[in-house]
């Protein structure tokens, strides 16, 4: 069976990805006809789509064994890498598959050739992803300089002031996961390049619910995974390496798949792939990765400028249902700062509490730095909202 045959069978949804729209995206999650999920910046639900592509794959492999691996390489190395590209502006050949956001994070921090007395500049509201593979480098004499963060947000020009001659690399979250904060990564891109350092980004609170376009600007690497706004299976991820930036990085895994000699299993050569697929050491979870395509190509289909500002004006919409009913915004809601998050409280609130309230009542939310978090993706409706602002606490 060839890929192409393996792709329809099983899957009753597929052929309709290409006219998934806003309208009709929300009967693909069968999780809506149950429950308020606003929780889509930690764990998403998968789509039928996603479910079924993940299942031709275990077909595929149930009715054929390994005899189609080789179309599934030439398949998840083309078509697949080329939809990813074509979500954030890249192209096929900067892009490598990974477990998830860390697995990226690490790549970088492993894989960059550091010299004792090189710092990295880092705020210090990130995820913990974004920092113990940096603090594991004081053992090569490597340090940190912690930028201060204002009240959740990251300003540049505290970044600026940070960097110093042995700043080797900036690494930020595109938005800050406990305050909802977004940067401006163009800003940013033309910092780094300004001083000659590198820029290394996490963008798992990005991609899927806000546009991205490397194409414009000038970023070194870039991970996010795969199962939050990307609404994509756990265990799957990407890493993005620019084209130019690719030397720079000496992958710290290395294997089978690092090289390219085919069958030759025994021609010990040591050459690595000419594009970003040299971080993929051995064999990458392809069932997961068909769900991710279908993720992605219901991204592309809905259109990600068309998504952001539909998820932009649910959180507009949840802003002003939730100062309504008294309580107070913490996400910051000016300009392009904002973001899909969005963080809130109440003086006096049992967050822990009002979170078991919720769920209990059918909404799922967040509890981040203290406060409630939502993140509503392009399947969730205005009704999601109503149905949390009427299950909180009057």
């Amino acid at each position: 069976m060839s890929v192409t045959a393996a792709l329809g069978a099983h899957l009753p949804h597929q052929k309709q990805l290409s006219d998934v729209t806003l309208d009709t995206a929300r009967s693909l999650f069968p999780i809506t006809a149950r429950r308020a999920y606003l929780n889509n910046a930690s764990i998403s639900p998968v789509s039928q789509p996603v479910f079924d592509a993940v299942g031709s794959f275990l077909g595929d492999v149930r009715d054929n064994g390994r005899n189609n691996y080789p179309e599934w390489c030439r398949h998840a190395d083309t078509t697949i890498k080329g939809h990813v590209g074509r979500l954030i502006g890249a192209d096929a050949s900067e892009i490598a598959f990974v477990k998830n956001t860390t697995e990226g994070l690490v790549t970088v921090a492993n894989g960059l050739d550091w010299r004792e007395g090189d710092n990295v500049v880092l705020p210090d509201i990130e995820y913990p992803s974004n920092v113990y593979c940096w603090m594991q480098l004081a053992r090569r004499g490597v340090g940190i300089k912690w930028v201060k963060n204002r009240d959740g947000r990251v300003d540049i020009a505290d970044i600026a002031a940070a960097i110093d001659s042995r700043t080797r690399l900036v690494s930020v979250s595109s938005v800050q996961f406990s305050s909802g904060y977004r940067q401006d990564l163009a800003a940013l891109s033309e910092l780094c390049r300004s001083r000659k350092v590198l820029l290394n980004i996490d963008a798992i609170q990005w991609v899927g619910s806000l546009a991205l376009d490397l194409s414009g600007i000038h970023v070194d690497f870039l991970s996010f995974g795969g199962h939050k706004w990307l609404l994509a299976p756990i265990g799957t991820g990407i890493f993005y390496c620019n084209r130019k930036s690719l030397d720079l990085l000496v992958p710290p895994s290395v294997g089978y798949h690092t090289v390219d000699r085919g069958e030759a299993h025994m021609d010990y050569i040591l050459e690595f792939r000419p594009g970003a697929g040299r971080f993929e050491e051995a064999l990458v979870n392809f069932p997961g990765i068909w769900g991710l395509d279908a993720a992605v190509r219901m991204h592309l289909a809905v259109g990600p400028l068309a998504a952001e500002t539909y998820i932009l004006g649910l959180t507009d919409y949840a802003t002003e249902r939730l100062r309504s009913a008294g309580y107070a915004i913490v996400s910051p809601r000016d300009g392009y700062e904002r973001s899909g998050l969005l963080l809130f409280t109440k003086e006096g609130l049992d967050i822990q509490a009002t979170e078991a309230r919720l769920r209990d009542a059918g909404v799922d939310v967040a509890i981040r730095a203290g406060v409630l978090r939502i993140s509503p993706s392009y399947y969730n409706n205005r009704d999601d909202i109503d149905r949390l602002v009427a299950a909180l606490p009057s």
